[in-house]
C-alpha cells in the first residue's frame, strides 16, 4: 500500500492502541473504589445486623418476646449473684422462680429510639409494647473481653429488677397465671411469715400481673411494668375473702352457736351469751338460736377476722323463788354479739376461733 503522507508506514493492529490504553487505567481505578466501597457498606451493614451494641440488645428484646427465658438469662451481664444484689441495693436472696416462660409476658413492637455513648459504655433506649402497656426502658453495654475480630457485647448493668411482693390474705398467688407459694420462694421454707415480703427476680423490660385466686381469697390482676436494670419494684396485694370463704365461716358460727345452745347451763361454756338468775332454776335452761348473726369476713394482717355482729339467743326455763318456794316459767331474748379471728393453716385450710359477748 502506498503511503500518502510520506512517514514510515504504520501497522493497522498498532494504530488506536495508544488512546485505548489510556483509558483502561483509569476505569480499573473506579471499579476497584467501587468494589472496596461496596465490600465497606457490607462490612457496615453486617455490624449493624449482627455485632453492633443495637443488635445485641435486640437479641436479648427477641428472646424476651419468644419467650425463651434460659436463653436470655445466658445472654453475657444478664445474670446477677448475690454480691451484684447487694451493690444495688436489692435483696441477695431474691428467688429466680419467675425467670421462667411461663411467667413472661411477650414483648411486642420493640424499637431502638435513642442511642448514646459514655466513655466505653453504650447506652440505648428501647420502646415496647408489654400486655398492651407501651413502656421504654434504657439498657447500657459495653465491649465484652477476648481478642476475637468481630465485637462481642455484655450488658454493663444487669436488666433484671427484683419484684419486692407482699400478698396479704393467702400463702399462693400467680405471676401471669404462674403459681406461686410464698413458701416455695421464701428462704425461711415452712417458717415463712405470711405477712412477709417476698424478693423475686423477673426480666425488665416485662409487664407482669399478680393475683390471688383461691377458695379462700381472690384479688385481681394488679400489673406493674419492669422498666428499669436492676432496680426494686414495690408491689402490695391485698386479697379479699370469696363468697364461698364467706358462706363457710357464716356456717361455721351457726353450728358453733347452735352447739352453744345444746348446753343445758344458765352460762354455756366458752359461749357467747349466758343468762343469770337470783334465785334457784327448777329444772335444766333450754336454749335457742333465734336470730342467727350475719357474718362478714375482713382482712386482719396476714389472716382474717370476723368483726363483731348482732345475734339473740332465746332462753325458756323455770325459776323456784328462795323465799316462796314458787315456780315461775321465764321466757327471755338475750342478745349477744359475736365475733372472731381466723388463721388459715399451711395446708390451705382455716382455723376459726368464735369469741364475743352478751349485750
Amino acid at each position: 500500500m502506498d503511503n500518502a503522507g510520506g512517514g514510515p508506514a504504520t501497522p493497522r493492529g498498532v494504530t488506536g492502541a495508544r488512546p485505548r490504553g489510556r483509558f483502561e487505567i483509569p476505569a480499573i481505578i473506579v471499579i476497584g473504589i467501587l468494589l472496596l466501597a461496596a465490600l465497606g457498606g457490607g462490612a457496615a451493614s453486617l455490624y449493624r445486623e449482627f455485632y453492633s451494641p443495637r443488635a445485641f440488645v435486640m437479641h436479648y428484646l427477641e428472646l424476651l418476646h419468644d419467650r425463651r427465658a434460659a436463653e436470655a438469662l445466658a445472654v453475657p451481664g444478664v445474670a446477677v449473684d448475690s454480691t451484684d444484689l447487694e451493690a444495688a441495693g436489692l435483696p441477695a436472696t431474691a428467688s429466680e422462680a419467675l425467670l421462667r416462660p411461663e411467667a413472661l409476658t411477650p414483648l411486642m413492637d420493640a424499637a431502638i429510639v435513642d442511642e448514646s455513648v459514655e466513655g466505653d459504655v453504650t447506652r440505648l433506649t428501647v420502646s415496647y409494647t408489654a400486655g398492651g402497656y407501651a413502656g421504654t426502658t434504657t439498657l447500657s453495654v459495653q465491649r465484652d473481653g477476648g481478642s476475637s475480630l468481630l465485637p462481642r457485647w455484655r450488658f454493663a448493668r444487669s436488666p433484671l429488677a427484683v419484684m419486692d411482693l407482699s400478698v396479704q390474705g393467702s400463702m399462693r398467688f400467680s405471676v401471669n397465671g404462674f403459681e406461686v407459694d410464698k413458701r416455695q420462694v421464701s428462704i425461711e421454707g415452712a417458717d415463712t411469715d405470711p405477712a412477709a415480703e417476698v424478693p423475686l427476680l423477673v426480666f425488665s423490660p416485662g409487664l407482669y400481673s399478680v393475683a390471688v385466686d383461691t377458695a379462700i381469697s381472690a384479688t385481681p390482676g394488679v400489673a406493674v411494668l419492669a422498666d428499669a436494670p436492676l432496680a426494686g419494684i414495690p408491689i402490695d396485694v391485698q386479697a379479699e375473702p370469696t363468697e364461698e370463704f364467706i358462706a363457710v365461716v357464716q356456717q361455721r358460727v351457726e353450728d358453733f352457736l347452735s352447739s352453744c345452745a345444746e348446753q343445758k347451763v344458765l352460762q354455756p361454756t366458752g359461749c357467747p351469751f349466758g343468762f343469770t338468775v337470783r334465785n334457784r332454776i327448777d329444772g335444766a335452761p333450754d336454749w335457742s338460736i333465734v336470730e342467727q348473726p350475719v357474718v362478714t369476713v375482713v382482712p386482719d394482717g396476714a389472716g382474717w377476722r370476723i368483726p363483731s355482729a348482732k345475734a339473740v339467743a332465746h332462753i325458756r326455763v323455770d325459776i323456784r323463788s328462795i323465799f316462796d318456794g314458787s315456780v315461775r316459767s321465764v321466757e327471755e331474748d338475750v342478745p349477744f354479739r359475736v365475733d372472731g379471728a381466723i388463721t388459715v393453716l399451711p395446708d390451705g385450710t382455716a382455723s376459726i376461733l368464735v369469741g364475743g359477748k352478751s349485750d
